[in-house]
């Protein structure tokens, strides 16, 4: 299983629906096995779920940046 695929799949879908959005949010784990159709072992939903809350934190603080940039 190539978890980086699996991460863009899961931010693909958080990003575009904010139910989902939500849902990750309270329950990272059932969110992603829910995305992803299979419940996975532990260790591998935890790594899919860290690498969600990076890329999801790290388009906010680009989209932040982008917002000032338009200001100066």
């Amino acid at each position: 299983m190539d978890i980086k695929e699996k991460i863009s799949e899961v931010v693909e879908k958080a990003t575009k629906d904010k139910a989902f959005r939500e849902q990750f949010q309270k329950d990272p784990i059932k969110a992603v096995e829910s995305v992803l159709g299979v419940d996975l072992p532990d260790g591998m939903v935890d790594k899919i779920v860290d690498g969600v809350k990076a890329k999801l934190s790290g388009d906010k603080i680009a989209g932040a940046v982008d917002s000032l940039k338009k200001l100066l």
